[in-house]
This record gives C-alpha cells, structure tokens and sequence, in this order.
C-alpha cells in the first residue's frame, strides 16, 4: 500500500489519543525524522511519550509542547561504532544481549506496566524490536515507522562474528512478528519480518530560515562555498588542515568537540544548531550515509559527498536512491583522511540533484497513524499469499527457536533482496547498490548458462568488458578509429555464438609464514584491497583439437627426461599436432568431456604413485616440492583478482591474425592449433601486449618438449616472457595429465593484482587460467590439486622457485578468512575467522619483488643446505651412538635418547626441527655461509629440485635455515594469539611477532631499504606520544611474500584511527621517498569457491 497525497496537515481528532513512540539507541537520524512525525501528532491534540537514549535538544528545539514527554530508556544498542566510519559487529551483537537480551523479561514487565500506566493507544516503534512484543503483551497495536530492521542489519553481523548470537536475529524477526503493519520509508533494505507494509515519501525536518537568512546570521558571504560535515553527530576523529578544502571555501563542523582545534577555514557548529536550515544552506554536504543525511540532501537538492561505512547493511540502499537523483559522489576514506578533497567537492557542485519526489513522509505517517489508532484496519486479506508466506516465516522463527537449540541463519536475512513486497516505494529504485546495475548488464548481455556471480563486481565488470569487445569489433570493422593495439587486437577474440568459460582467482597478502613455506611452515596470509592504479593482463590462447575432444594419452616419460632431443625446436620446424595414440603401455584414448581426476602429491613429499588411471598418467617419483616443508601457512585470498575467459574453437573456423597466418602458410600448415595472447596494461609496463605461438611448438616428437626447453623458449624475448605464465598452463596439463589440445583456445585474461608488490599477481594469472582452460576441457580439478600443477608452471616454466602457499591461497582460499595450510607438500587444514578488533594492511614498498630473483634463490639454497648439514650431523650422531650401544639395534635403543637423532637423520623438513633442539645441537655445526664447490664436495646434493648450486657463489646458511624453524614456532603462536581475548597485549602479542619474522627476513638477506623504512614508520608510529595517550592503534609489520622490496604486512585495531595512521605512513614514505605506495585491504572468493562460468552472448537484448 502506498500513501503520498500531500495535505495540510493531520486533520484533528475527536479523540485524544496517547502514543507511546519508541526510538532505536543508534544515531541521531532515526530520533531526527521520528521528531517531524511526532511534531504532526501533537499539531493534531494527541499525546506523544518518546521513549529515546537521544538527547533531549533533538527534540525540543523542533517541538515545544506540553504534549511532549521525554522518558530517557535505552531498549537497544543498533550498531556499535568503533569510531565514525567502522563498525564492530562482533561488539554490536554483544552490546545488544547486554542490553536487550539478558535483562528482556525485567523489560518486558516494565514496559508493560507503563503502556498500561500511560493508557496508551497505539505503540510505534522506529525500530526497537521488544517495543512490538510489549505491546503485545499488553494488548496494544503496534506500528512500526522505518526503512531497515535490525534483524537484516544483525545477520550478517552473526555470521561474521559467531554463532553464539544466532537467536538475537530469530528474537528480534519475533518481536517484529508483532508489529501490526510497517509504514516504510524510501531506500528500504529488506524487511521480511514485517507482514503488511505501507510506502510513504521521505520524512524530512522543515526549514525554519532561508538560506539568505543563514548566511546572515553565520556571517558568511554568498560567494563562499560552503561544505557542511555530517557524521551524525560523531565527532569525526581526524585532524582538520586548513589545505583540506580549495581556496573560497569553508567547512561546518557538526558533533566537534569542545577541545578540537580547527584551521581557519572551518567552523564549529553548536550541538544544538537546527542543522536542516544550514543544509539548504549549503553548496554540498560532505558525511557518512544515512537515512537523516540523505532524506536532507535529497529534499534540499544539496550534492553529497559521502564515505562509506564498514559493515552497515543499510548503506548500499540508500547510496543507491541518492546516486540515482544525481546527488551523491563517493570519496575514498584514504582521501577523506588525507585532505584530498577538491575533486570531490569541485565534481559536487557541478551535479544537478534531480529529486523531485514527495518530503511530507511525517504528515503522512502522522495521518496513518492517527487512524491506526482510532481503529482502523490497515492489514492486508489474512489469506492472501504474501500474508500467509510472511506468518510461515514467522512460525519458522518460533518453532526453531526452542530451548537448547541454535539454528543457521537462513540466506533470507543474508541476501541484499525481497520478492515480498507489497505495494510500490515512492523514491526506492532498485533494492540493491550499484552491483544492480552490473548485474542487470550481465544478464542483458549473456545468458549464464553455469555457475553464479557471487554478487562480485568486478566479475560483472570483466563480464561488461567481454560485452564492449564485441561492439568494438563491429565498429572496429566499419571504421578505422584509433585505438591501443591490444584493443584492436582483442576486438575479434570471441566467436560470440559459442559458450565462454570463466574463472576468477585473486591475490594474496602474507601475514604470517612467507618463505617459510618451502620448509613446510605452517603460514598466515590475508587478503586486502588496492588502493592505487590497477593493473590489467589480458591473454588469447588458441588451440586445436575435434569438438570436446580433447584426449589424455599416458606417457611413461618424466617431464625433463634427457631423452628428448637437445635441440630447442625453432617455430618455423614442422611438429606432430597431437599425443601418439598409442604409447608402450596402453592404446586407451580417454575423451576429455569426461570426469578427470589424478592422485595429487602424498603426505611424505612424493608423488601418490597412484595417478588414476582416468588420468591416463603413469605415476613416477618426485621428490617433495620444497624439500624441507613442514611450516603451518595461513594465507588469505585479496579483493584483487584476475579473471580468464576461455573459448575452444575448430582450429579451421578461428580467426588468426595476420602475422600468425602467414607463419602457418610459410610452414606449409593450414588449420593447426595457434596459441595467441593479448596483454592489456602494456603501456604500463616494457612487454609487449601481444604473444602467439603455435602450439605444436610444444611438441618434441611424440612427446611434449620439456619444461626446461620451454624456460628458454619463453625467455628469449624478454617482452613476452611474460606469456610462460599463460602458455606453460597448457604444457603442464599435457606433461602431467596427458592432456592433448586439437582445438584452438581463445583466452582472455584481465588481472587487476598489481604486478611486482608481492601479492602473488603471478599466481592468480596461473590459477585462473588453468581454471578456465580445465572447465573448457571438462577437466574436473580439485583445487588443492590444481594449486600444486600452477606451482610447476612457476617453478620449471617460468624458473621461479617459490612455495605452493600463493596458488593454494589463489585456488583454495575464502573471502575474510585465513587460510591454514601446513606445506607438506600442501595440506590445507581449514580456515581461521579473523576477529573483528584486528585488521590487516598491505603498504607497497614500490621496490619490485620477484621470487625469480636471485636472493629469494641464494636464501632458499642455504635453507636446503642447512637441512642437508643437520641430516648429517645426525646421522653422526646415531652412528656414534650404537657403537657404543655393545650390540643393540636403533630400535632397541629409543629409549635410551635415540629417537630424535632418529627422526632428525631423515628430516624431512626443517620445520619439524624444534628450535630447542636446533639451538642444543646444530646451530653450532652449521656454518654462517659456505662456497658451493665446498658443499657440493662433501655432501654432493641439497636435494631440492628447482634450484641448482653455483659451486662459485658463496651461500649464506644458518640465517636461511634458523628462519623456518622459529617462523613455524612463531606462526603457530600467531594462529593460538588470534583466538585468544581481545586486550592491547594480544594485539602487541601479535605486532612483536609480525616483527620477528621481518628482522629475520633481513638477517637471512632478503629485506630492502623500503620495506625497512616501511616498518621502521609504523615502529615510530606505534610508540608516538600521541598514540601511548589516545590508546594503541598499530602494533607490527613485517615484509612479505619472497622478500627483497614488495609489500609490508601491517597488523593493528580494527579503527578510524589505525587507517587514519595508515595514510599517515603513507604520505611520510611518499615524502621519503618520491613514491606513492598502494594500500591493500578486502578479501575475495579463492578460485574453488568460485567456480567457473559458462555463458553464452545474447543475440538479442533483454528488454
């Protein structure tokens, strides 16, 4: 039902009627427009008790009245803010049990005893949930006057903060159960729990004064431009400079403290300044978002410049209402600290607010109101299907509720949307953010044939990019405008009336393990989101194979065997296009459309030798992928991620481009699987935005050419090298799973993880394109299995020697969790919630990181020396031992102090070396470095299989092999630290060990001038005078990833203040340095939640 005639006003009642109106303890906005509906009910004689923790000024500067009565009760808590901007849910959830669950049976007979007392008609609530149950209880109708509900904003607070607070949302969906209709205001969230809705126009404060009038009063010239700042009532937490705003304006500080200085161009405004007329007087307002703030906005045609807040549900709804009427601009909270301003206000004052809707919402609820509790029956039929769907949620409430027993929280309350609804909103658009629009794109523009968006935005964006392509390549056709060459390039990439695969993996921030990994270290890493230029990486693959029939042959041949000719074939030498279909061993040809599974890597570091003979894959000896892993990693995935797009076509229908073309001709080919890739963001970089190849080029023989033929392969030109991270997916698939390509492949790949910060940029271009290429192929990969078959691309494709931590994340992580994972070789054991009072930071050095560099090597050599030594030593050890022993055999000897040099002879990975027993024993055998010619000689090998000793180059060892054995004992201390009470030595806990690690990087040799500068800025910031004063706010950093430049991991409270100090480092380093770091934070989906998608373009649009 939808009310929004205008009047004169609430027509007077024969009846003097009481009402009892309770206002929720959240902010000032709820208890602002609860004052215009009040202001209507006294206007028209009735009696008006307000039940509010709000002061009482908000009130009684707007209504002075004998008829107003003020009772000081707070019945909820809303949302707890830990400062202006952010959040606590978890603290949100507990204030509320504090104050509305514990004591809920004293408030109950309380309230009940005074709604009698009073002799109350009509109870109202905006929107305290037990106000509706005491009504009831007191046999009083209730209405409740709102555009959220608490139990949509909780929901998703208690599925990030713990189960232990489910009930919360059951109980308050109850207490709502109650309510006898809903009077609904524009920019609603969901609101299931309400039977019987009525849509008003916007409840809006009335102007006392005229602009003109205002300005007067405040002294304020016309030609000034005045900003109002608007944080509901909170003081705003930062330090105001005067360089913030442009030259000719001036800012209104509403909520300043008595104490806080301001610069000359700003001004306090007293608590109790009517804060509407100075609105209206305003060239834009500059705040949070909230329902008082743009219900304003809108009605006064004021541009808004808003910052978002963390974790408020309400948010995106009316975000989208104020963009829609051209009245919002969204500011970064990085600019807002930093006093980056003037482009937001300048693009401000150029929007035209176009809102041209009804603000007379508080009359008309008065009227509705007012009727209501004459006894008018605004209820919908009981039997109607809307009604009887909402009573059966309702009843699912109570009936789940019982004693004892917690229930999930269902995906109603988690959604962001309602198909129950019963009228039309008078302003609301649409009931999602600005996701509603991508989303609504990406179906206008293809069918999703597989797989869910998953409410990612920048999945719906590459989507709309996909989109563009095909347009661009229509009017690339009929014009010859001008355009970037890997545009031009990629206009024609799709065969539009085919099925597309997609796959999404994203980056990676270290927090705790790093080069640990390839010692097997239990590690930490978190995902955060970039604030700086993104880059982006687009790939075309073609390859030929019949329709879906793609075959897994089964070799017997290692991937490097020596076997294979020296020569490294030149692209103009004729190749085989395929497998043999036959090998020694089997004649079996397996259809790729099929089920593929294979065995993976086994706990004791060796291949399973079980590859499934699905697989087609003959299983073979491998030695463990880094030697000496055994650390726990604890990883999580970024915001930031890269997606791939893939499409088989017959080698004979692809479109090549000419260069691709002619070499096939020159060969004397025709119709032979081409590989192409395009590169977006060249400009960015030196490569170059195009790489093709055909994919016989991959062949030796019979048999695909080895990985180390392919190393040199993709590093001849130094342009492209870049292209082994895409192309080596394909030849990993056809050396370890048999896989042969007789089609070709279109591949598009755009990564927005930035290149060079060591957030594992390369990693996710691995994980997603093998995602994509595995989909394609109906190729079924578990996550953990593809991570693993990634790592060889970077390993022996490429030549980079990391750990398996960053495809692990990229593959199996999960969006606000850190991933455990114990490297041996690879085992994920779960995810780790962060808890809300703790926040992680990535603050790029701008110092390039490459595991491919030459210190992450040296430092890994040492490490593998180190376990080579101690090996050794033990053995030694035992050997002196039973000759000693007259006679008795190992075994019998366990028990007489034998079975740790036991263990400790056949040590798998160093990590498993306690560091008690490495500073009793081996600390000092183990020498500070040693040439490579003398190791070699007395100890032959190191046993690790992607890195080779230079016998010239001197090798630091004890640093490299001390680092994973107290980095183990130092993660697992984090990992217990995080579950532990949240306190200032949990967090300093956690800070001293993030520093640790980081000297330790630098002992071992892999820190760098700024990642030092970096640590050392966060150092000073968290011992400043003016922290120790206003309490802890950042307490750690350490360097990341591999080391030798990249990003700093920085752990500090989940606060204003802490990202205020954040930016602060920032701007110091970038005065240091002439470099401005990105800042990482966010989380995302890892590439096996994800999935893939496959979908198809529509030839006609959706209307």
């Amino acid at each position: 039902m939808r009310i929004d005639e205008e009047a004169d006003g609430v027509s007077a009642s024969r009846h003097h009627l009481v009402f009892a109106y309770y206002v929720t303890g959240h902010g000032f906005g709820h208890a602002t427009r609860v004052v215009e509906v009040v202001r209507h009910l006294i206007l028209a004689g009735h009696d008006v008790h307000v039940v509010t923790g709000a002061p009482d000024f908000v009130f009684t500067s707007e209504i002075q009245s004998p008829r107003l009565f003020i009772r000081k009760v707070l019945l909820d808590c809303g949302a707890v803010q830990a400062d202006a901007l952010t959040v606590d849910r978890l603290a949100s959830l507990e204030k509320y049990s504090e104050t509305a669950v514990v004591p809920r049976e004293s408030i109950l007979k309380t309230e009940v005893e005074w709604l009698t007392s009073i002799k109350a008609d009509l109870v109202v609530s905006d929107v305290v949930p037990v106000a509706c149950r005491a009504a009831a209880d007191a046999g009083i109708r209730s209405v409740c006057v709102t555009n959220f509900s608490w139990d949509f904003i909780y929901a998703e607070y208690v599925m990030a903060a713990g189960s232990h607070h489910r009930t919360i949302v059951w109980q308050i969906a109850e207490d709502y159960s109650h309510c006898e209709f809903l009077i609904r205001l524009p920019g609603y969230c969901p609101m299931p729990a309400f039977r019987d809705v009525i849509d008003v126009p916007l409840v809006v404060r009335r102007l006392h004064r005229s602009r003109k009038e205002v300005r007067k009063e405040l002294e304020i010239e016309e030609d000034v431009k005045l900003v109002i700042l608007n944080f509901g009532g909170q003081p705003s937490g930062w330090k105001l400079k005067e360089e913030f705003l442009p030259p000719g304006w001036l800012g209104l500080l509403c909520g300043a403290s008595e104490s806080q200085e301001l610069p000359p161009n700003f001004r306090k405004l007293a608590k109790d300044a009517y804060t509407p007329d100075i609105i209206a007087a305003s060239d834009c307002m500059l705040g949070k978002i909230g329902y008082g703030t743009v219900s304003e906005a809108l009605a006064f045609k004021l541009p808004f410049v808003f910052v978002r807040r963390d974790y408020f549900n309400e948010e995106p709804f009316l975000r989208n209402m104020l963009e829609y009427y051209q009245s919002g601009v969204e500011m970064i909270r990085r600019d807002l600290l930093t006093g980056h301003w003037r482009p937001y206000l300048e693009r401000a004052i150029s929007l035209k607010p176009c809102y041209e809707g009804g603000t007379n919402g508080g009359e008309v609820a008065a009227q509705v109101l007012q009727e209501t509790a004459i006894g008018k029956n605004w209820a919908s039929d009981k039997l109607s299907g809307a009604r009887r769907l909402r009573d059966a949620i309702i009843l699912g409430y109570q009936l789940q509720r019982v004693p004892g027993r917690e229930m999930a929280i269902p995906e109603w309350y988690a959604n962001a949307e309602t198909e129950l609804r019963i009228g039309s909103p008078t302003c609301q658009m649409s009931e999602t953010d600005e996701k509603s629009s991508l989303m609504n794109s990406c179906i206008e523009d293809f069918d999703i044939l597989h797989g869910d968006l998953q409410g990612l935005s920048d999945t719906m964006t590459f989507l709309k990019s996909l989109a563009e392509l095909d347009s661009a390549y229509e009017s690339e056709k009929a014009t010859e405008k001008r355009r970037k060459r890997e545009r031009k390039a990629a206009a024609g990439l799709f065969n539009w009336e085919e099925d597309i695969f997609v796959a999404r993996a994203p980056g990676r921030l270290d927090v705790m393990g790093g080069i640990a990994d390839y010692s097997g270290s239990l590690v930490l890493q978190t995902g955060l989101l970039c604030y700086g230029r993104p880059h982006r990486f687009t790939v075309r693959i073609s390859v030929r194979s019949p329709p879906y029939g793609a075959t897994r042959g089964r070799t017997s041949t290692p991937a490097n065997s020596s076997s294979f000719p020296n020569h490294f074939p030149s692209p103009a030498s004729p190749f085989f296009s395929s497998f043999p279909a036959r090998s020694p061993k089997t004649s079996n040809k397996v259809d790729l459309a099929g089920k593929l599974e294979f065995g993976g890597v086994a706990g004791d570091g060796k291949w399973s030798g079980k590859l499934l003979e699905s697989a087609g894959v003959e299983a073979r000896p491998r030695a463990a992928p880094y030697g000496v892993e055994r650390t726990e990693i604890r990883t999580m995935p970024i915001r930031e991620a890269c997606h791939v797009a893939v499409q088989r076509h017959q080698p004979s229908k692809h479109r090549l481009w000419k260069h691709a073309l002619a070499r096939q001709e020159a060969k004397g080919q025709s119709s032979t699987p081409v590989l192409q890739i395009v590169s977006y963001g060249s400009e960015l970089s030196n490569r170059s935005p195009t790489f093709d190849m055909d994919l016989s080029d991959f062949m030796d023989g019979d048999h695909p050419i080895s990985y180390e033929k392919a190393k040199i392969y993709f590093s001849q030109d130094p342009s492209q090298k870049w292209a082994a991270y895409v192309a080596g997916v394909i030849l990993v698939l056809m050396t370890e799973l048999g896989v042969r390509f007789e089609d070709s492949i279109s591949l598009l790949v755009s990564s927005l993880v930035p290149e060079g910060k060591g957030v594992s940029s390369s990693a996710s271009i691995e994980v997603a394109t093998m995602s994509a290429i595995a989909a394609a192929h109906g190729l079924n990969i578990s996550p953990r299995d593809l991570a693993l078959l990634c790592q060889k691309v970077e390993n022996h494709i490429v030549g980079a020697p990391c750990g398996v931590m960053d495809q692990m994340t990229s593959a199996c992580g999960e969006a606000n969790k850190l991933l455990a994972m114990v490297c041996q070789p690879a085992e994920v054991l779960g995810l780790v919630e962060i808890p809300s009072h703790v926040r992680f930071w990535g603050i790029d050095s701008g110092i390039r990181h490459s595991v491919g560099g030459a210190d992450y090597g040296s430092v890994r050599i040492g490490a593998f020396m180190g376990r080579t030594i101690i090996k050794s030593t033990a053995s030694t050890i035992m050997s002196k031992s039973l000759s000693n022993s007259n006679g008795m055999n190992a075994d019998e000897l366990e028990d007489d102090g034998l079975e740790l040099p036991k263990a400790e002879a056949s040590l798998d990975y160093l990590c498993n070396l306690s560091p008690h027993r490495y500073e009793d024993l081996y600390v000092k055998i183990l020498p500070q470095s040693i040439l490579g010619e003398a190791f070699l000689d007395k100890y032959v090998d190191h046993s690790d299989p992607v890195t080779v000793i230079d016998p010239k180059r001197n090798y630091g060892v004890r640093a490299p092999t001390r680092h994973p054995i107290y980095e183990n004992f130092r993660v697992t201390a984090f990992k217990a630290l995080l579950t532990s009470v949240n306190s200032d030595y949990q967090l300093a806990a956690l800070g001293e060990l993030l520093y640790q690690c980081h000297y330790s990087y630098s002992a071992c040799g892999l820190g760098s001038d700024g990642t030092d500068r970096l640590v050392q800025l966060v150092q000073e910031m968290q011992h400043s005078k003016s922290s120790k004063l206003d309490g802890g706010a950042l307490y750690g950093a350490k360097i990341t990833g591999g080391g030798s430049g990249g990003t700093v991991c920085v752990v500090g409270r989940n606060c204003l203040k802490s990202s205020q100090q954040i930016f602060e480092i920032q701007q110091r380093y970038k005065a240091a340095t002439g470099y401005m770091p990105f800042i990482f934070e966010g989380s995302s989906p890892g590439a096996g939640k994800f999935g893939h998608l496959r979908i198809r373009r529509r030839t006609v649009k959706l209307n």
